[in-house]
């Protein structure tokens, strides 16, 4: 649906197409309500595609003391893990503890103890330093005591989005990517009466009203509500991954350990297929307007903790498939160092317009009901939530389903797509039923998605609807003659613009997703940079992971 055909009254408007407004879409949408989500890029363009994958209770909370908020968190993994199957799915960790390494071993011994009080599950075990390599056997063994398995959870975080999306569509919501709210609309006593639309591409414009919007745009929220509070502002802190091959760093299970420079978690996690490491926690000063993406220093910084927690392993940028880099918004008075930053959301309310930002991926429902409350006096009064109702759709899976499909693979679909999957499968050609090497994403996926869930360009469908843009060397390079074929009859797109989709996908992923080393050597191929700035670069960068690995190897982890 475009702006042309878009009803002109509505009963809410939500501003923002990541996890949080996508979680308010959902409630709302349970609620019977009449409700427009629009997203100024793609829906999970920002954060909500590049986290560290994880629903997680966060330790770090029961360190902290905030033991409120780590109970919310596990209360919620438990729920995810019941309602979304095939989405969200249990993953084990496993957690060394090193000699002088705080936090210790009764520390840790504490915090999981916890932790499994709050999932009413035993859920962790120590092991001694033998038994542990024989878990890892590639680990760096100096100093080693011992360490802990426990359990946590990992989700696709774009796709859980998109679920949450599609399931509120079909249930009577409208949602609609590229399009930005231009203003927010205000009568003569400044209550919200509507906004004022715009697609970013073909800046149409339409006015659309209703008496309660809620700005759910994360880092981007200053920008159409102030903080009340003169000393508080959103801080926007960047977290940069590397995602590499599944060979380099063979991990059946997660990995967690405190990183040798600063003594901040590491997560190694096993992901789709390959191996997710992160995360990093700067501050982004940068235009948000511009996509992030890693820098050299943390390149550097990852490389260092995996080089020393994994000397054996010789992992080196070569094994690395990409790159990406999120933003999170806390708000903050500056104060504190960015891992220290608190992750609690905050509602504003301002004569209907409802301001949300700041939470935790996990914890989406909780802000998505904290900021339905806060708007409850402009909504409809007969319209409240269940809180005890389920998020997601219940799917029943059809026993005919199979199609020489594993179980897990099916399990898979029905957690990503719902009820959709039965679509996918029977509609597909034998061979689409293939997954794409490296990847656990099927051939299949790929036509319907950008048949059924509103592809304006090659990245959403290569970056956000199926992952492979991630998975897959070079973006997935090597796929795109066959991505066009499958896709063409339901993307209409001729030959002319799918070969520009496919040079502007290309920029974008090495501005957003290549190594910088990568990066310089396009820029220096386009001229924008000299040969002798590149050689300059790349000498400088060699030196300092190449002397970096070899301190490493030499020194361990003490």
């Amino acid at each position: 649906m475009g702006l042309q055909n878009l009803p002109k009254t509505w009963d809410l408007i939500i501003i923002g197409g990541g996890i949080t407004g996508a979680g308010i879409f959902r409630e709302a949408s349970q609620r019977n309500l009449s409700v427009l989500l629009v997203e100024q890029k793609d829906f999970a363009w920002g954060t909500s595609s590049r986290s560290s994958k994880l629903v997680h209770g966060g330790l770090r909370y029961l360190k902290e003391g905030q033991f409120l908020m780590a109970k919310i968190a596990v209360a919620e993994r438990e729920r995810l893990l019941k309602e979304a199957p095939g989405l969200v799915e249990s993953l084990g960790f496993l957690l060394p503890i090193y000699e002088d390494q705080s936090p210790g071993r009764r520390t840790m011994q504490v915090g999981l103890s916890l932790y499994d009080i709050m999932a009413r599950e035993r859920q962790h075990q120590y092991y001694d330093a033998e038994a542990f390599i024989q878990m890892v056997p590639h680990i760096n063994p100096n100093g080693l005591k011992g360490g802990f398995h426990f359990l946590d959870a990992q989700v696709d975080d774009a796709r859980l989005v998109l679920r949450l999306i599609h399931e509120s569509v079909a249930s009577g919501a409208c949602a609609l990517n590229y399009t930005a709210v231009r203003q927010i609309d205000r009568d003569d006593d400044r209550h919200v009466v509507g906004v004022e639309l715009e697609d970013v591409e073909t800046h149409e414009i339409k006015n659309v009203s209703s008496p309660a919007v809620i700005n759910a745009t994360g880092s981007w929220a200053e920008k159409l509500h102030p903080s009340p509070d003169p000393q508080r502002h959103l801080r926007p802190l960047r977290g940069s991954h590397l995602l590499f091959e599944a060979a380099a760093i063979p991990l059946n299970e997660g990995f967690c350990f405190m990183h040798p420079r600063d003594n901040r978690p590491v997560f190694m996690i096993p992901w789709e297929g390959a191996v997710l490491a992160g995360t990093t926690d700067l501050d982004h000063p940068q235009d948000l307007s511009i996509e992030p993406n890693i820098a050299e220093a943390e390149v550097t910084y990852l490389m260092e903790g995996i080089q020393a927690i994994f000397p054996s392993l010789d992992i080196s940028l070569a094994d690395c498939l990409c790159a990406f880099a999120g933003i999170r918004p806390v708000l903050s008075e500056g104060k504190l160092k960015p891992s220290e930053e608190s992750r609690e959301h905050v509602v504003w309310v301002d004569h209907g317009l409802v301001t949300v930002t700041g939470g935790k991926l996990t914890t989406f429902r909780r802000l998505a009901l904290d900021a339905l409350n806060a708007a409850k006096t402009y909504l409809p009064s007969d319209k409240m939530a269940d809180r005890t109702a389920p998020v997601f759709s219940k799917v029943q899976q059809l026993p005919d389903l199979e199609y020489g499909l594993s179980v897990k693979t099916r399990r898979r679909l029905y957690g990503r797509y719902g009820s959709a999957a039965d679509t996918i499968v029977r509609t597909a050609k034998a061979d689409d039923l293939k997954t794409i090497k490296g990847t656990h994403t099927l051939w299949a996926e790929l036509p319907y998605v950008a048949e059924n869930e509103q592809i304006r360009h090659l990245s959403d469908l290569m970056l956000r609807r199926v992952r492979i843009g991630l998975l897959t060397p070079h973006g997935g390079k090597a796929y795109l003659k066959r991505i066009q074929k499958l896709c063409k009859k339901v993307l209409p797109w001729n030959r002319r613009r799918w070969q520009k989709e496919i040079n502007l996908y290309q920029v974008q992923w090495n501005h957003a997703h290549a190594l910088p080393i990568r990066r310089a050597e396009v820029l220096a191929q386009r001229k924008i940079i000299s040969f002798k700035t590149l050689g300059a670069v790349l000498s400088s960068a060699y030196y300092r992971f190449a002397s970096g690995k070899k301190r490493k190897k030499s020194s361990g982890i003490t």
